[in-house]
């Protein structure tokens, strides 16, 4: 009762009692035992840190991007008073924008920087607040759908602008957007289809040609880049490539960025300068503006970009890792797994990037096969504390050091142990 309150006990001890009615009765040792399990198990957090061993790097259901060690500590200075609206040097209230503003700025040579909370959000306040009540021409092959069945269609509809559809799913020429500007036409925009790819019998309207359409009919080019590559990778293209020809460029903070969840949004043009602070003056900015926490772990991962410690990111370490090294790790795993009774296989495999970034571009790895029921595995090791997220591969149970952090190796080696042994004990 000191722990949970009174009335919390006499609830539990109620509900045990009604579930006794319509079971067997219980002595009282074991009564107390459950009502005490039934009162922890209610006050456990649901938020819980797991490993995540499955291989692929943003898995949206855990969170996506993990968050650097640099980023964590910038939290912990969030959640006390700061200087979040304040400038110190005036004692004037100050933007909150401002704390990260230059560094954006700096990072990717532009001139204007907003950030709001997720790229969706950036999209929706640029449609809404540059495009409302006109026409923004949109490829029909770049439609596409966000997680969660949020799609391009329906952001287009909140804001306000009417969408015109140009081209086919596969085939869209630079004919079709001059031949669908009117003068009501607002933008062009151009989304990339980040989370799949089409290939075959395709054609598609290269980002330098459509900002020569924007120029000739004086319109705005609005790029949502999705995944946000600050550096090159695969064939992502990155945000330097859209800022260099687009006027509006927006991304996610939290995918190849690696950051938190956030919605950048960034501009060099004199045009895109003008639509920012249109957009960071409209009424939805503040709706969609980031938290102080969000912006604290932004700042911190973006100043780790600027001094070029792209080692620390978590994000930017897995997607490099050197298949010699994970080879090494899983080697050492497998031992130490063997030498507690765990029987263990390795095999070639791939990881993925995950979070709808980089389709069809596989990272090679070197997976742990467990011995045993694969499925009765994988759910023992879900389950266990900490809960450690494996995947099916070859009918096997297999963990992907890949996407395992830094210091999460003997957890590891404990969690499979454990969850083994209560499988096959």
């Amino acid at each position: 009762m000191e722990e949970f309150g009174r009335v919390r006990v006499v609830e539990a001890i109620r509900e045990q009692v009604a579930a006794e009615r319509d079971d067997e009765v219980l002595d009282d040792a074991e009564r107390s035992r459950r009502v005490s399990a039934r009162l922890r198990a209610e006050s456990a957090p649901r938020l819980r840190r797991v490993i995540n061993a499955s291989g692929v790097i943003l898995h949206t259901n855990l969170g996506r991007a993990p968050l650097s060690r640099a980023a964590t500590d910038a939290l912990a200075i969030a959640a006390a008073y700061s200087n979040l609206e304040l400038d110190l040097e005036t004692g004037r209230r100050g933007e909150r924008a401002d704390l990260i503003k230059g560094l954006l700025a700096r990072l990717f040579v532009c001139e204007a920087a907003l950030v709001v909370n997720n790229n969706a959000a950036a999209v929706l306040l640029a449609l809404t607040a540059l495009c409302k009540g006109r026409e923004v021409v949109i490829s029909r092959g770049q439609l596409v759908e966000i997680g969660g069945s949020f799609r391009m269609p329906d952001v287009m509809r909140m804001s306000g602008a009417r969408m015109v559809e140009v081209g086919t799913t596969n085939r869209t020429r630079a004919s079709d957007y001059e031949e669908a500007v009117t003068s009501r036409t607002a933008a062009l925009l151009r989304v990339h289809t980040s989370n799949y790819r089409v290939s075959g019998f395709t054609e598609a309207v290269s980002l330098t040609d459509m900002e020569a359409i924007s120029r000739r009919h004086d319109l705005l080019l609005i790029d949502d880049l999705g995944s946000g590559a600050a550096e090159p990778m695969a064939d992502e293209p990155t945000v330097a490539e859209s800022l260099r020809l687009s006027d509006v460029v927006t991304f996610s903070g939290d995918k190849l960025f690696g950051g938190p969840q956030a919605g950048v949004i960034l501009a060099r043009s004199a045009r895109g300068i003008e639509a920012v602070r249109k957009m960071s003056r409209h009424p939805l900015a503040r709706a969609l503006r980031i938290d102080k926490l969000t912006l604290a772990a932004m700042e911190a991962t973006l100043r780790q970009r600027l001094a070029g410690h792209l080692e620390e990111i978590p994000v930017e370490r897995m997607l490099r890792m050197a298949i010699a090294d994970i080879r090494r790790r899983a080697g050492m795993w497998s031992v130490k797994l063997e030498e507690r009774g765990v029987k263990t296989t390795l095999i070639p495999g791939e990881s993925a990037a995950g979070g709808g970034s980089l389709p069809g571009h596989a990272l090679p790895t070197m997976l742990i096969a467990l011995a045993g029921p694969a499925s009765r595995l994988a759910t023992a090791l879900r389950r266990g504390d900490p809960p450690l997220i494996s995947r099916i591969e070859k009918d096997a149970c297999c963990i992907d050091p890949r996407t395992v952090l830094r210091g999460e190796d003997e957890e590891l080696i404990d969690a499979v142990e454990a969850a083994v042994k209560s499988v096959l004990k």
